[in-house]
């Protein structure tokens, strides 16, 4: 039997900006699992410990806008619909300076803290943020960024 560590090496992550603030995790699979014939377990080990989750819903058409998290690491794991989550490393930056990923089931993005952020949903999507420090125990948890 395969062990998990056989066949990717754990933390694996692809930059999507510059700078390292948006990276994509890839996730680990002992192909054992699918070949099998009963499905697949993949697993995404973060290099920081998660302290709480959330299940957030975005509808086509609307956003919450850019923000960024002052506090915490967020980690995007989409559980259905697909979407494109756009970065930019300063809130005046040119659209030129944006940088994105597509989001689909099974992709899961993880955001440095004070980095500038939003997701634009294509379709319905649900998705499960997790954060590196409690929401209420961040003051702020969340600053907007005003439209230019």
């Amino acid at each position: 039997m395969t062990t998990r560590a056989e066949v990717v090496s754990p933390g694996l992550s692809v930059p999507i900006t510059p700078n390292g603030g948006v990276t994509m995790l890839l996730p680990q699979s002992n192909l054992d699992t699918v070949r099998d014939g009963r499905g697949g377990i993949f697993t995404w080990t973060p290099p920081e410990p998660i302290v709480e989750f959330n299940l957030l819903y975005f509808r086509p058409g609307a956003t919450r806008g850019f923000h960024y998290h002052p506090h915490f690491v967020e980690y995007l794991l989409v559980v259905d619909g697909s979407g494109t989550l756009v970065a930019k490393e300063e809130p005046g930056a040119e659209r030129e300076a944006e940088r994105f990923v597509h989001l689909s089931k099974g992709v899961c993005a993880r955001t440095e803290k004070n980095v500038y952020h939003t997701v634009y949903a294509i379709t319905e999507m649900t998705v499960v943020a997790m954060l590196t420090k409690r929401w209420d125990q961040s003051d702020p948890p969340i600053v907007q960024i005003k439209p230019e």
